[in-house]
């Protein structure tokens, strides 16, 4: 057992999620990289050991209830305590106006980005618990802002995804939700926008870089006993809910 500051990020085989993971690495945690596809989650912690980073492979599907106790018990072997979870595993698929967008699609989307998060949070917390000042970050989206997605005229209002969209939404429900819950444990639970980031989700158009995109979760991952929580931040700070 070991008692080095342990990170759990989930769909950590590449874009924001690898980062997060790199960047919590080069601060001295140890980074398991959940990924449910194991060549690519392999070579990704590898690529992190090369740079002298402790990272590890952890199999983890977080649609699977399966996967994800399986998972938990990986790692219970290997840690006595979990200091971060970064939920940032998410999914985007079926563009297009909200009238037209199929339900499968939709249900397909919250499976990950709402189901997924809770299921893998519970499952979790005894780890988390057990750390002394435990953190569960969430990576959200701007477009799950019901401020932003009621203001006609705000900047990429043309991005009505109905099921990505409202997927952050509740997403970000339920960070508050597991905040209020959890804040006379001492968890700091955020969730947190990385911005218009380049990445597989949205084909690589976005203006951010994935270092810079997965800076807030870091900051969020590392928060001091007297940081926020059941906040939603970006780069810039609070964005509105």
């Amino acid at each position: 057992m070991t008692h080095k500051k342990t990170a759990l990020v989930t769909g950590a085989n590449k874009g924001i999620g690898l980062e997060i993971a790199r960047g919590l690495g080069r601060i001295g945690y140890t980074v398991w990289i959940g990924s449910r596809n194991e060549s690519r989650g392999e070579a990704a912690a590898e690529a992190l050991r090369r740079d002298d980073l402790d990272a590890r492979f952890l199999p983890l599907d977080v649609t699977d209830d399966r996967s994800v106790a399986a998972a938990l018990e990986t790692l219970g072997r290997e840690v006595d305590q979990l200091d971060v979870l970064v939920n940032n595993a998410g999914i985007s698929i079926g563009w297009g106006p909200p009238s037209e967008e199929r339900i499968t699609d939709v249900h397909a989307i919250y499976d990950v980005n709402v189901f997924g998060v809770i299921r893998t949070t519970q499952a979790f917390l005894p780890l988390l618990k057990k750390a002394s000042e435990p953190r569960i970050v969430m990576i959200s989206s701007s477009l799950g802002s019901l401020a932003w997605a009621s203001d006609f005229d705000a900047p990429m209002a043309e991005v009505n995804l109905l099921g990505y969209n409202s997927s952050k939404s509740a997403l970000n429900a339920v960070t508050v939700a597991f905040a209020k819950d959890l804040a006379p444990l001492g968890f700091k639970v955020n969730a947190g926008c990385p911005g218009y980031t380049a990445t597989d989700l949205n084909q690589h158009t976005g203006s951010r870089t994935p270092e810079q995109g997965a800076a807030i979760g870091i900051r969020l991952a590392t928060l001091p006993d007297d940081g926020p929580t059941g906040g939603f931040f970006d780069a810039d700070g609070t964005v509105a809910w």
